[in-house]
């Protein structure tokens, strides 16, 4: 077996070994060594590697044409980002997504990968940092403080339009749904009590657009994300930035992305300002909680299957019960409800940690991205396993759910056009005497005739509008 080769590296605090191999140096090598918390990488989320290359490719960018990096350097420097943005390089971002410095470790990983490569480029060793040094070169003009919130608000952007598309797919799914059962009464419930005839039809449409609404409020809340501090470097005062730096580090960063970023107008109060991040948590957690209200009730309408609602029938995924021959559950919204349980404690997380910041800087920003990436991230794959596994393979058992219609008190309700309250609270009351249902009675006192009862209960009669008798 081959013996692993190092090359030696120094820093503040002295030499260490790094893999020879590598492309990042001696401070991520620290980070390495330092952060063993959430056992998620850099690499496990590429759409952050791929924001961190946007940063930094806008960044020297404007140096060069500032006349501060030369163009050997500058089109080194560019060719390493534009190989990160085409998905190489991001096995060499191993640092945990947990980590103290407020994302140093993570702005110096990217600072010494494109360094290392663009040494190469040049026709030079990894580690030859006098010809592109990752500080001086790579970071120049900029601070952990202002690349490393830039490329969150950026890597969450991306996220956010993966999400929405998840989320197009799954109202999709529910409209075919309406429309499919757009025919099949039902009986209403509010409190878990019978209320009033509705459609099932209507029941998903309702899912669908509620979904919709999230879109809205996720793109809402995603706009705070497109105000930046890059060029505030590490307060806000723009030390070590030369003039016209941050204006034209955003607008690269607009051009490269096609996002519309605008630089903050006061730097010193973005530098440490979260609230975009524990408004965008929100929204999130707005989504979770009428996902897991829509797993709810599909579990609700699917229970039984003798002995429950059994109103409509979820696919069967896996054997419900070691014990229990013939049992399957609904481990599809199951699963749904908990992943939405971890988003709404995840945005809990959010607030604290952008309370805790001090000062001129909010050193918990790690912990923020690595939990709302998490919670987008869990969205995005239940979201496309509900849709997939769940909601497309959904039927319905017509004729049950009209049979229910018959035997509920609440269907009286929709015959007061009809019969007239005094005459509908009379049947109402001798059927919960009696225990027989309102379609019966209505029927045996001639109230109204099968054929009437049925045309009143049918879903298209049912929707409109009627004159009260009187």
């Amino acid at each position: 077996m081959e013996k692993k080769k190092f090359r030696t590296e120094s820093d503040l605090l002295g030499d260490l070994q790094v893999p020879e191999e590598a492309y990042y140096g001696v401070q991520t090598q620290r980070g390495i060594n330092n952060y063993h918390i959430s056992r998620k990488q850099m690499r496990d989320y590429p759409d952050f590697i791929i924001a961190i290359a946007y940063v930094k490719l806008a960044a020297i960018q404007a140096n060069h044409t500032l006349g501060v990096i030369n163009d050997e350097i500058s089109g080194a420097i560019s060719q390493a980002c534009h190989e990160i943005l085409e998905g190489k390089l991001h096995e060499n971002f191993p640092i945990d997504m947990i980590q103290g410095g407020a994302g140093t470790s993570v702005n110096m990983n990217a600072n010494e990968v494109i360094a290392n490569r663009a040494l190469e480029i040049m026709g030079h060793e990894k580690g030859e940092y006098q010809y592109c040094y990752p500080n001086d070169h790579v970071n120049c003009g900029q601070s952990t403080n202002d690349v490393y919130p830039t490329t969150i608000r950026l890597a969450l952007i991306r996220m956010n339009r993966s999400l929405i598309e998840s989320l197009m797919k799954m109202i999709k799914a529910m409209r075919i749904k309406g429309d499919e059962f757009k025919d099949v009464i039902k009986m209403g419930r509010t409190q878990l009590q019978d209320a009033v005839p509705m459609t099932s039809g209507q029941e998903f449409d309702a899912f669908a657009n509620t979904m919709e609404e999230e879109i809205l409020n996720l793109n809402r809340n995603v706009k705070l994300l497109h105000e930046i501090n890059m060029g505030g470097t590490a307060i806000g005062t723009g030390l070590n930035a030369v003039p016209g730096f941050a204006k034209l580090c955003t607008e690269n960063l607009s051009k490269l992305t096609g996002e519309l970023f605008i630089s903050a107008p006061d730097l010193v109060e973005a530098t440490p300002d979260t609230g975009a991040y524990v408004s965008y948590s929100s929204a999130l957690k707005r989504l979770a909680i009428k996902l897991s209200k829509i797993c709810n009730d599909l579990r609700l309408m699917a229970s039984g299957p003798r002995c429950g609602l059994g109103e409509i029938n979820l696919p069967a995924k896996a054997p419900g019960s070691s014990i229990m021959p013939g049992k399957v559950n609904p481990v599809i919204p199951e699963v749904t409800n908990q992943v939405c349980f971890k988003v709404i404690g995840n945005d809990t997380a959010v607030s604290f940690a952008a309370e805790a910041g001090q000062l001129q800087l909010n050193v918990m920003e790690p912990v923020i991205i690595e939990t709302l990436m998490e919670s987008l991230t869990w969205l995005h794959n239940v979201i496309d396993t509900l849709t997939e596994e769940c909601i497309k393979g959904i039927t319905i058992n017509k004729e049950h759910c009209f049979e229910m219609v018959k035997n509920s008190i609440g269907i009286v309700t929709a015959l007061n056009p009809y019969i007239g309250y005094k005459n509908s609270t009379k049947v109402a009351k001798e059927a919960l005497e009696t225990n027989r249902s309102v379609y019966d009675i209505v029927i045996e006192k001639g109230l109204m005739t099968k054929e009437k009862l049925d045309a009143a209960l049918d879903p298209r009669e049912m929707l409109k509008s009627h004159k009260l008798i009187k």
